[in-house]
């Protein structure tokens, strides 16, 4: 009976040195830094053009990473801030004579998505908001399941245009894009 309960014990303990925790081989990623938002494949915009309601309406963002705008065709918006947007289309429409001095307003309707799988009730992809952490991210996927491993999580990530895979903590934030999953605990 001791040796069963000794073993109970030290089982966990020798898990975690032999590395047997779940992303035990996971190195840190970096964490987001808050910045201004850059537009990217899948955003879906508003622009408000002052005066023009043929250019005031809702795009969304393509795979290219431009948004279809009548009268002047495509036009790049992807790794742009919604102000930069804005000035690249004024610039456009002085450029081709279309309309001088135009003011225009763009913002974002609907965020890209991340994606949320693993050990949460509802995996699947739901929409970034600015300043989400993991734990929020697992908070909108249903909440952890009971076999959650909570202390980290695994990430996929692009960074400077590679996918990077890493392990973050509940708290870190999270970007457009990501897709986290929630480890499996192992015992």
């Amino acid at each position: 009976m001791t040796r069963r309960f000794l073993a109970a014990l030290l089982l966990p303990s020798l898990l975690l040195v032999a590395g047997c925790t779940p992303g035990a081989d996971l190195k840190p990623l970096p964490d987001a830094r808050p910045t201004v938002y850059r537009l990217g494949p899948g955003d879906q915009i508003r622009m408000l053009t002052y005066g023009e309601d043929a250019l005031s309406e809702i795009f969304r963002v393509n795979a290219e990473g431009n948004i279809s705008v009548p009268l002047l065709g495509d036009v790049h918006a992807a790794g742009l801030t919604t102000d930069q947007l804005a000035t690249e289309v004024s610039q456009i429409l002085a450029k081709r004579d279309l309309m001088k001095g135009a003011v225009i307003a763009v913002e974002v309707v609907a965020h890209r998505p991340i994606f949320v799988l693993g050990e949460v009730n509802k995996p699947g992809p739901y929409p970034y908001q600015p300043g989400m952490t993991v734990q929020q991210a697992a908070a909108l996927a249903g909440g952890y399941t009971y076999r959650a491993f909570k202390p980290y999580v695994e990430v996929t990530r692009k960074i400077h245009g590679h996918e990077v895979e890493g392990k973050l903590s509940p708290l870190s934030p999270v970007l457009p894009n990501d897709t986290i999953t929630i480890l499996e605990r192992y015992f």
